[in-house]
């Protein structure tokens, strides 16, 4: 990733909000890994249960998928899922098409989980909506 400026120029104004914004996403990334930890679950954990519930079109993902999605390497991925089916959260199925590929989706248990946080995400997200769209109007 490259970084470069349109203008060059920055306000104050402009540095002041976008350090709001980043606080604002970094109060909600505080508040999600907490609400993981009360469920008994890594942050991560519940990004990947969160990944493959809310992915594109089908209720399953790939290793690969899953890797993109979080923006982790393969093999962390892998060692992930590992965990995720011991906890019995995830279940791994060999694609019957490709056996080379493994598709990985939630058990009840993951489910239901997930469900639980992402009601108190909703909240969270309705709570914080306001200040995130002044936020982002102030960057136009």
């Amino acid at each position: 990733m490259t970084i470069s400026a349109k203008n060059g120029a920055v306000s104050p104004e402009e540095y002041q909000t976008l350090a709001a914004f980043r606080y604002q996403l970094r109060q909600f990334l505080h508040f999600s890994e907490e609400a993981a930890q009360q469920v008994g679950l890594t942050p991560q954990q519940h990004q990947a249960l969160l990944t493959i519930k809310g992915f594109p079109e089908r209720d399953y993902v790939t290793i690969g998928e899953l890797a993109e999605w979080l923006q982790i390497k393969h093999h962390s991925a892998v060692g992930l899922v590992d965990r995720l089916v011991a906890q019995n959260l995830v279940t791994r199925e060999t694609a019957t098409e490709d056996r080379r590929q493994v598709y990985i989706t939630l058990t009840a248990h993951g489910a239901a989980l997930l469900s639980e946080l992402t009601a108190v995400h909703k909240e969270e997200v309705r709570r914080i909506r306001s200040t995130l769209l002044e936020l982002l109007e102030r960057l136009k």
